[in-house]
């Protein structure tokens, strides 16, 4: 087996930056007490104004104003870690948030589906870009192995347990994850790296050191396995957002909006589900939630899609006042199936699937404005179809070949109404409701080479009268 390990060496401070439109503004995350506010971690424009981890905040407001500041929260923190937890749950089944802040997946029976590992590390990198967090990722035989190469070998791929001994081997004792009073003993012993460590005898080991010492260095080596509980993503998504100042127009909810759809698309891919309903909450301060429901005629899950209907319903919407926090909330979520299409298609460019145009069309103009023409049971024509909301399943009735094209009310076409090439077939119907028919329709061919759809009057001799057309 092979195991990849993703570590978040920022994940505080990119869970709070990707919320803000200018990434690369001065921000410290400050904790503590409201008498003592220290500096937990700062952006690296805020380090070349002079802030570092561990000032207090007054000693920084004294130094600069030029930054601002957002809470550190650790449940903030196990928010992304489980978010990203769900995201990685496409890539592998076995996903484990056994480590703080680090992903581990079980990467060798999903290369398969992803290809080698170069290709499969570079779409992780990718995706992870794409959400806003910073990385490291390693691949190792082990997990353990697999975290400890993460700390100092970002990008490192060892193959197997002799290449992973070798690298190990070369590992400051500093860099293994073993205790401080542990790490400094080897050093005074002048025992630096860990392959003068494994060259000692191990019974030497074993008495001078606890007993857990040897057994994390056997997991690190393979020798004795680490127990993982394996990640399951919930069956809901639920995200809050709260933004750094009241927001009065609809178009400044935009970005956050966008954040929150992009973040419940990751979550459906790694549950392979669609979201065919959810609801956006607009917090204010003295008011009930402001609540934006966005249904689909079917589950869908791309993220540039639920954003646009988000949007388009959101442009319309009267804001009653300022907007604190956004919330979005999803439990409608089923399966997806993605629509199947041909392998060779003519400039896929400019075509948009039927599907995402009949979405944006109801965000725009509202579900009521698009409607299906589905068939109804009766067998006069002009009352053989109905208008229904879009979506509702079509039970289709058999009927004889019908026109495509029903004029709206029969023009006489005259005596010479050309070739009849089938009929008649007659309809008698609709006494109950005061629109009896009794009608001989016939199939003619006109002069003209068109196929029309013409009747007569059941025991009248007169001249026939055109219904509709054949294409």
């Amino acid at each position: 087996m092979r195991w990849a390990c993703i570590l978040f060496p920022q994940l505080a401070l990119d869970g709070v930056l990707r919320h803000r439109e200018d990434p690369k503004a001065a921000l410290a995350l400050i904790a503590g007490p409201a008498q003592r506010r220290m500096l937990q971690t700062v952006t690296p424009a805020a380090r070349e104004l002079g802030l570092r981890p561990g000032m207090t905040l007054t000693a920084a407001r004294a130094l600069t104003d030029e930054f601002v500041i957002a809470e550190y929260d650790e449940k903030q923190i196990e928010h992304w870690h489980h978010l990203l937890a769900a995201w990685a749950y496409r890539f592998s089944s076995h996903v484990s948030l056994h480590y703080p802040r680090a992903l581990l997946l079980e990467v060798q029976s999903s290369m398969g589906l992803f290809g080698p590992w170069l290709h499969f590390e570079q779409r992780l990198r990718n995706e992870l870009d794409a959400m806003g967090f910073r990385h490291r990722i390693a691949l190792a035989p082990n997990p353990a192995a697999a975290r400890m190469l993460a700390n100092s070998h970002d990008g490192i791929a060892v193959p197997d347990r002799h290449a992973l001994r070798e690298t190990l081997g070369r590992m400051s004792v500093e860099r293994i994850g073993l205790a401080g009073e542990t790490a400094t003993a080897f050093s005074r012993m002048g025992l630096r790296r860990l392959h003068q460590v494994l060259a000692l005898p191990r019974d030497t080991l074993a008495r001078r050191f606890p007993e857990q010492v040897l057994r994390h260095i056997d997991t690190l080596l393979g020798d004795r396995p680490l127990v993982l509980d394996c990640f399951a993503p919930p069956d809901f998504f639920d995200v809050r957002i709260e933004l750094n100042f009241d927001v009065e127009s609809n178009q400044t909810l935009f970005f956050p909006v966008k954040r929150l759809v992009s973040d419940l698309a990751a979550f459906l891919a790694g549950r392979d589900s669609g979201v065919q309903r959810f609801i956006l909450h607009l917090e204010h301060r003295n008011l009930e939630d402001t609540r934006l429901t966005v249904g689909l005629l079917a589950a869908e899950r791309e993220s540039e899609m639920l954003f646009e209907l988000t949007r388009g319903r959101l442009e319309t919407l009267q804001i009653p006042a300022p907007v604190q926090a956004v919330r979005l909330v999803a439990r409608d979520l089923p399966r997806f199936v993605p629509e199947s299409s041909q392998l060779f298609e003519d400039r896929p460019q400019q075509k948009l699937p039927w599907e995402q145009l009949r979405e944006r069309l109801r965000a725009r103009l509202g579900d009521d404005a698009v409607l299906d023409i589905c068939s109804h049971p009766d067998h006069r024509p002009e009352h053989a179809w109905r208008q229904q909301a879009a979506g509702k399943p079509d039970l289709a009735v058999a009927l004889p070949l019908r026109p495509g094209w029903l004029v709206s009310e029969p023009v006489a076409l005259g005596d010479d109404a050309g070739q009849i090439l089938a009929g008649p077939e007659r309809i008698e119907s609709g006494w109950w409701d005061g629109a009896d028919v009794r009608r001989d329709y016939y199939l003619i061919r006109t002069e003209h080479g068109q196929l029309a759809w013409a009747f007569r009057q059941v025991g009248q001799a007169g001249p026939f009268w055109l219904h509709g057309w054949f294409a």
